[in-house]
């Protein structure tokens, strides 16, 4: 069993939709995080890009054979921001099959996500990388992906440390906010059916709260400055336990201060190659 590596290239149909500001909140909600940009209705929280445009998202992850969704992981995620996300901002969305990656435990599978307003203005651009565990066969194609890859000389320089914990309600919560339906995450029994110890938490949900702490110790709070946020998913979140975010300073590009970060959770990272850009 492979993915189509024919299928690189295409675009599939877009899809429009309003960025939500009461739905917006209950991300935030649901993530535990109290910034009263988010609470005020000023902004939606910055990972919460990926609710509307989770449709144009899921038109390329078709690709997949029906046997293997099971077995799909959320690898990586990549979001770069080119304007703030705004409650009754109108955007249309188009998702492009980008790359494959056959290595010896499965297959990576990236798809590019482009939002825009309706005149063209860009808003959001996503790297969005499936892991799907077991599919070694097959052959791998597509561009490089954005780097994010953690800078070694960045843990000279910690920025600060960021805690969020993980209530026992968080992925029910979380599925309700976000749209994601995965029964990993909220059904025990089937999350042993498919070689997990339990109920994990949701990726992105975890990011969400990695992303706390860029706005609040790289941004002052502010979370229309963020221009970029990176993760590797490296590890499982479990209900009832703490992620901690460290930050780091990782310099300048482009007239950005970017971060480094990662997150640990019961000692080990759960999160790696955590880059955020934050603009003036």
């Amino acid at each position: 069993m492979a993915l189509p590596l024919d299928k690189l290239g295409t675009v599939f149909e877009e899809r429009t939709a309003v960025i939500d500001g009461e739905r917006a909140k209950a991300y935030a909600a649901a993530t535990n995080d109290d910034n009263p940009a988010y609470t005020s209705g000023k902004y939606a929280p910055p990972v919460f890009g990926v609710v509307p445009t989770w449709e144009a998202m899921g038109l390329a992850a078709t690709i997949v054979p029906s046997e293997a969704v099971m077995m799909i992981v959320h690898g990586e995620q990549d979001m770069h921001f080119h304007q703030p996300l705004v409650p009754g901002l109108e955007i249309t969305t188009r998702a492009e099959a980008y790359s494959i990656r056959v290595v010896k435990s499965g297959t990576r599978y990236a798809i590019k996500v482009v939002s825009t307003t309706p005149g063209g203005q860009p808003v959001l651009d996503q790297y969005v990388t499936m892991f799907v565990r077991g599919m070694t066969d097959g052959e791998s194609g597509g561009p490089d992906k954005p780097d994010h890859t953690f800078p070694r000389d960045a843990r000279s320089s910690p920025v600060g440390e960021h805690t969020v914990h993980v209530d026992e309600d968080q992925t029910f919560r979380y599925r309700d906010a976000s749209g994601d339906m995965m029964p990993i995450h909220v059904d025990d029994a089937f999350a042993k059916s498919v070689g997990l110890p339990g109920i994990i938490a949701h990726g992105l949900c975890t990011m969400a709260m990695t992303s706390q702490a860029v706005v609040k110790l790289g941004a002052d709070g502010d979370p229309s400055r963020v221009r970029r946020l990176a993760v590797r998913f490296a590890g499982n979140v479990f209900p009832g336990d703490d992620v901690t975010t460290t930050v780091y300073d990782a310099g300048t590009a482009d007239d950005r201060r970017v971060y480094a970060f990662e997150a640990t959770s019961r000692g080990d990272r759960v999160i790696t190659h955590g880059r955020a850009e934050v603009g003036a």
